[in-house]
């Protein structure tokens, strides 16, 4: 035999030891022959693992807004217990809190601003919610209840109730919210002839707030004098005659209406793909229009029987939610920029002038006329 070729069958057996370990999975290359030591390979650190940041982790701008809004409240509700016309001492206020009876403290703290700001805040969740409610069902920010008329509506059944019928507490709210729903309704079957324009329903809705309007000050003048000067000043928007009781009322109300703004706000992102998309995803068009005009309503409704119809908070609440979160559902953090525009007022109303305390009606009216000039320019702008 040649010696080339007992060369190759030197090569040949030696390369088949080397094949069967690179076959062994996970066996490094060029390793010490068997049988002999393997010394465990040493573990180089390192650059610490780095995971990809899931989008979850991040606060989004709904929940960065609502956490913004609830500690605005805390602070605006703190100003009005503490600073202002007759400030508290924080000792006072901690020892009132706590159960002490402070003279001259407790009393104002008990039964004056803390129920103050108990009213202030369920009733200014409650308008903002409703705002937001009918502006995203009709598309246009226009579209507030005390703009459509559906407030009008509440403030003339609860007028007619106070006059008439000496209506007070819970047959007042009955009073108010069956005065809403009835303008509600009848706005509802005006605009909804033919094809369903949010538009046409505006345009309705301002024309029977005029009519109603009208109606309010018929009914002031065939009063008497106390009586007319007591609906007046309801009729202006004053957290005022806030009570413990109207706030559980208020608070009662509102525990049924506001865990349904979760399933509406659902039905709202799917009526905004408009009615033929949305009939053809299975939702029942009308029926859930019908539904959403209830809750927006009731919410609405309930607040102004409790305070009267603080003016534009319905109106600010919704647009602002809206640009805070990018364009996203915003339905509770209108309710808590409401709670917040409400309690804010609250302070100001109180203590802007030295010797007078204004309704807050005024200073949310003043605030809201504004924005409303501004929206109008821009839409005329815009060309719609």
């Amino acid at each position: 035999m040649s010696r080339q070729m007992l060369s190759g069958v030197g090569d040949t057996a030696e390369a088949a030891p080397a094949m069967k370990r690179a076959e062994v999975p996970g066996a490094p290359s060029g390793g010490p022959p068997p049988g002999a030591t393997r010394s465990k390979p040493r573990h180089t650190p390192g650059p610490p693992h780095q995971s990809t940041p899931r989008p979850g982790r991040r606060i989004g701008p709904v929940a960065r807004v609502n956490l913004l809004a609830a500690a605005g409240i805390v602070v605006a509700v703190l100003l009005n217990l503490v600073a202002g016309r007759h400030p508290i001492a924080i000792d006072d206020l901690l020892a009132a809190l706590a159960g002490e009876r402070v003279p001259g403290v407790s009393f104002m703290l008990w039964e004056d601003r803390l129920p103050q700001a108990a009213v202030g805040v369920l009733a200014g969740a409650a308008f903002g919610a409703s705002g937001a409610i009918f502006q995203r069902m009709l598309r246009n920010p226009l579209a507030s209840p005390d703009v459509i008329g559906v407030g009008y509506g509440a403030s003339a059944a609860a007028v007619a109730g106070m006059l008439f019928f000496g209506a007070q507490g819970i047959g007042l709210s009955l009073i108010a919210c069956a005065g809403a729903l009835a303008v509600a309704l009848l706005i509802y079957a005006i605009a909804d002839a033919g094809k369903h324009t949010g538009a046409r329903l505006i345009l309705a809705g301002i024309a029977v707030a005029a009519m109603l309007q009208g109606i309010i000050s018929y009914l002031l003048t065939r009063t008497d004098i106390r009586m007319a000067s007591d609906a007046l000043r309801w009729l202006t928007g004053s957290l005022s005659a806030s009570t413990w009781d109207r706030a559980g009322l208020l608070g009662a109300a509102l525990a049924i209406l506001l865990p349904l703004l979760v399933p509406a706000a659902a039905k709202l992102r799917i009526l905004e793909l408009g009615d033929d998309t949305a009939a053809g995803l299975g939702l029942g068009v009308r029926s859930t229009r019908l539904g959403l005009i209830l809750l927006g309503v009731g919410l609405c409704a309930v607040a102004t029987a409790v305070t009267g119809p603080l003016a534009f908070v319905a109106f600010l609440a919704g647009p602002l939610a809206l640009r805070l979160c990018n364009g996203r559902s915003h339905l509770g953090s209108a309710a808590g920029i409401g709670a917040l525009l409400v309690v804010s007022a609250t302070f100001i109303a109180t203590n802007i002038l030295p010797d007078i305390q204004l309704p807050v009606g005024v200073v949310t009216g003043a605030l809201g006329a504004p924005f409303l000039i501004w929206v109008l320019v821009r839409s005329n702008k815009e060309g719609t």
